[in-house]
C-alpha cells in the first residue's frame, strides 16, 4: 500500500510504503502545542519506509525528540525520538486524503485538555501505549 502526503504549501511532499506500525490520537501537552491543536492524529513507520521531497527544517522539541517542519508555511511533517529507535511518526492529516486513517487508540489521554470529550470506543492510555 502507498500513502503519500505534503505540507500546506506543497514544497515538502512524502510517499509511504507499506502499512503504519500503529495509529494513534496523542493528547499530551508537547504534542498539542507543537500544532497547537487539542488532539494529533500520529501514524509510525519504518524511517526507510518514507521518501521524501523537498527540505524539512528540524526543531529539537527535547532532549529526545526532534520534529521536522516545512520552513516555509510552518506545517508539522515528522517526529523522531530516542524512546522509539528505528520509527518516524508522521501526521496523519498531513495525508494527500487522510480520510482512509483509522486510529487505533487515544495515548497520554491523562494529560488531555478538560473540554474536548471524545466519543469513540478506541482503547484510552494514560501514557503511551505499546502496540504489537
Amino acid at each position: 500500500m502507498h500513502k503519500s502526503g505534503h505540507c500546506l504549501c506543497g514544497k515538502i511532499h512524502y510517499q509511504v510504503t507499506g502499512d503504519p506500525k500503529w495509529t494513534a490520537l496523542c493528547h499530551c501537552e508537547s504534542c498539542r502545542r507543537a500544532c497547537s491543536a487539542p488532539i494529533v492524529a500520529w501514524m509510525g513507520f519504518d524511517p526507510k519506509d518514507v521518501d521524501w521531497r523537498g527540505k524539512r527544517t528540524f526543531y529539537r522539541s527535547s532532549d529526545i525528540a526532534t520534529r521536522g517542519f516545512c520552513n516555509t508555511c510552518g506545517t508539522q511533517m515528522s517526529f523522531e525520538s530516542t524512546r522509539w529507535p528505528g520509527e518516524i511518526h508522521l501526521y496523519a492529516i498531513s495525508l494527500d486524503d487522510p480520510k482512509n486513517y483509522t486510529p487505533q487508540l487515544h495515548c497520554h489521554y491523562a494529560e488531555r485538555v478538560d473540554w474536548l470529550h471524545t466519543v469513540d470506543a478506541l482503547p484510552r492510555y494514560d501514557v503511551s501505549a505499546e502496540i504489537d
